[in-house]
């Protein structure tokens, strides 16, 4: 497992320094997505995870394609869609009128914006993004849109700005996969979840264990792939961390888009969309 708990003081140093790193690796792509999308530019690969396009319709593909349907893209403000993420987790997560949701990674708001529909007035919504720049855009885009049961917190997804025991549903679009340390998030999530609670996420995951060079390789670790745990690794931390009813549902048909996100790696040799559920026990 590639989460794995040190032992060592200077073990443990080494990791603490290691995972900032590799943070402020992902905070300094997403801040570029995110600058890129305001100005109208692409940045890195087009149809990746971690690529947006200056071509709107190209975005509108790119969000078909993970399923979301025309009507999602037109109700959300301009610019909240930028062809970000490996699925859609709204289509698992049974969302009701007057839920509390948290959505872990929230980038532009897109998913926000959509679970703010389906909650209506009387729910909640709360965006968490480590990106000031990625925050501002989705501050901008609630307010464009009007929308007033929707709010954006500064925070990283292992340390969670979230009351215990708050919330409903956490939904998340490929984005723990980039966590150097997915089993405290996934503490996180139980924590905030009300008795009851559920995930409803979809990410990327490995279907074979990674080579090293692209374990290393920083654009691929961005790009949602480089990152990615094993299914049966992934399980076991969302046991560990209490949920029950796990489910990891790996989704073959997303290989025709990951395909796209890295052409010079067989990255579909390794890892493909899952949708993942989970429920906090009751009791």
């Amino acid at each position: 497992m590639s989460d794995s708990k040190c032992c060592g003081t200077d073990s443990c140093d080494t990791d603490a320094a290691n995972n900032d790193e590799h943070r402020q690796q992902v905070r300094s792509a997403y801040a570029q997505v995110a600058n890129a999308s305001n100005e109208g530019d692409a940045c890195g690969i087009e149809s990746s995870c971690c690529g947006v396009s200056d071509d709107a319709a190209i975005n509108t593909l790119i969000s078909t394609r993970m399923g979301y349907s025309e009507a999602d893209l037109e109700f959300v403000p301009d610019g909240a869609d930028m062809g970000l993420g490996c699925g859609n987790p709204r289509a698992i997560a049974s969302l009701q009128a007057g839920e509390v949701v948290v959505d872990l990674g929230a980038g532009g708001g897109f998913d926000c914006f959509l679970a703010a529909q389906e909650v209506g007035e009387a729910g909640h919504v709360i965006g968490i993004d480590m990106t000031p720049d990625m925050l501002s855009k989705a501050r901008a885009n609630a307010s464009k849109g009007k929308f007033t049961n929707v709010e954006f917190r500064l925070g990283e997804i292992e340390h969670l700005p979230v009351a215990n025991e708050t919330v409903d549903v956490i939904i998340s679009n490929c984005v723990i996969n980039l966590s150097p340390d997915k089993a405290q998030v996934f503490k996180e999530t139980f924590r905030i979840l009300k008795p009851g609670g559920r995930l409803a996420i979809s990410d990327v995951v490995a279907t074979i264990e990674l080579p090293e060079e692209m374990r290393n390789d920083p654009m691929l670790i961005a790009g949602c792939m480089g990152n990615a745990s094993l299914i049966d690794d992934l399980a076991e931390m969302i046991k560990d961390a209490g949920f029950e009813n796990i489910r990891i549902e790996p989704k073959d048909e997303s290989k025709d888009f990951i395909k796209d996100w890295a052409p010079d790696h067989n990255v579909t040799d390794y890892v493909v969309s899952a949708s993942i559920e989970a429920i906090k026990p009751c009791c």
